[in-house]
């Protein structure tokens, strides 16, 4: 059993509470274990999870926020780091499966987190789970 660390960037707290309950259910399913740790924002997810992983409590991570377009060029800043920030995380060799929403509505945000429509949150948690077991494949 793995022990899977969901890092949330809590803004939205209805669009989160969905996220997290398909991350949860997916985690579950797969017969692992979940915890959740908050952080401000999404650009804070990365780092959240850089400092999870070097403490070796947990086996894969899930990235779960919503960045929801507004009128200034602060949701490219927020969507493209924080991708960019997960990104190098993988590259490093570290499970993580991002469930990070970027969207242009709340319209579409609900669409995506609802674990009854799209389900994105427990679509991450699958993609961390699959990238654990490819990483203890080639262990």
């Amino acid at each position: 059993m793995a022990s899977v660390l969901i890092v949330e960037a809590r803004f939205y707290d209805h669009l989160n509470d969905m996220l997290i309950a398909g991350a949860r259910a997916a985690i579950e399913a797969a017969g692992h274990s979940a915890e959740v740790v908050t952080v401000p924002g999404a650009l804070e997810v990365p780092g959240a999870i850089s400092m999870a992983a070097e403490s070796g409590r947990y086996d894969a991570f899930v990235a779960l926020g919503v960045v929801i377009r507004g009128e200034t060029y602060h949701f490219e800043i927020v969507s493209n780091e924080s991708a960019r920030g997960i990104m190098a995380l993988t590259m490093d060799g570290i499970p993580i499966g991002n469930g990070i929403l970027t969207t242009e509505n709340e319209e579409q945000a609900i669409r995506r987190a609802d674990p009854a429509q799209l389900d994105k949150g427990g679509g991450a948690a699958q993609a961390a789970i699959a990238m654990l077991e490819l990483q203890q494949r080639f262990a």
